[in-house]
């Protein structure tokens, strides 16, 4: 293979035919993710935060970090004084609060997004 047509092969690997209204143009191809990235801006476009709400959303997951933690040295201290069959009830009350907590967490911060 002659130098020349490895170059030939190079071009034709790494562009593309993409149309362009009704013309045709040559293109830089786009690798897989780019594809995924552009149908995913169609779909959900991103939303820009402002200052405000990028603090009120830390102030949400400082909040409600500190209850988690709070609720896990409680309960924690429960399951040491507890035995063997009220620990896994007590774990799963744990679970519980916790998975409770992470939704409220997340529905706060969504409010915050779509405000």
């Amino acid at each position: 293979m002659s130098p020349m047509s490895k170059h030939a092969s190079w071009e034709r690997r790494n562009f593309s035919i993409v149309p362009n209204g009704k013309s045709w143009h040559l293109g830089p191809m786009k690798s897989a993710y780019e594809l995924a990235m552009g149908r995913l801006e169609k779909s959900a476009p991103t939303v820009t935060l402002s200052p405000e709400m990028k603090a009120k959303i830390a102030e949400i997951d400082s909040e409600i970090g500190a209850k988690i933690a709070e609720k896990k040295i409680f309960l924690e201290g429960e399951i040491a004084k507890a035995s063997p069959d009220e620990k896994d009830a007590i774990r799963r009350q744990l679970a519980s609060e916790i998975a409770r907590l992470e939704e409220k967490r997340e529905r706060e911060k969504e409010k915050v997004r779509s405000a």
